[in-house]
């Protein structure tokens, strides 16, 4: 019998054995290496789709952390210049009360020194009283020893008091 390509009964069953072999060991190894392998892909796929849902959570929550931080600090920024603003018009308020204190002391010290100038005016003019009448005094003493009458040593006071002035010894 002549044999096609040398194709033999013993060759085809060898075939045939080897590729039924070669089936259960690809079922065998599909099951115990490609289904492992499906699953470890299905479950890395499932862990990057959580990890990309907690990504996105978390820019969620970091956008709302930025809102809430952006608001705190305009707020902290409007508080800074109302306490800028009241410490501005308090300082605005001593200052017055201080020039207004300032002013008022002045006053003082003014009042002070025309009451001073009255007194020593007073002062000055009691002094030229006092010396007046010391004038007058040795006047007299010069009249009584000179022996003039008592008219002659009137009209001499009145003169002199008339020269003086009183005007003189009362400013």
């Amino acid at each position: 019998m002549e044999r096609l390509f040398d194709l033999d009964f013993q060759l085809l069953h060898d075939a045939v054995i080897t590729a039924v072999a070669v089936f259960v060991l690809f079922l065998f190894m599909s099951y115990m290496l490609f289904k492992p392998t499906r699953d470890l892909l299905r479950k890395r796929q499932e862990r990057i789709l959580a990890d990309l849902d907690t990504a996105k959570q978390d820019k969620d929550e970091a956008l709302a952390l930025k809102s809430e931080y952006e608001t705190k600090m305009a707020g902290a920024q409007r508080d800074a210049d109302a306490v800028l603003s009241a410490a501005r018009q308090k300082a605005v308020k001593n200052e017055e009360q201080i020039i207004a204190s300032a002013k008022e002391e002045a006053a003082g010290i003014i009042r002070q020194a025309h009451n001073e100038a009255e007194l020593e005016k007073q002062k000055a003019a009691d002094e030229i009283k006092n010396q007046i009448i010391d004038v007058a005094s040795l006047m007299a003493g010069k009249v009584v020893a000179s022996g003039i009458n008592t008219d002659i040593q009137d009209s001499l006071i009145e003169e002199t008091l008339k020269e003086v002035g009183e005007s003189t010894w009362q400013s």
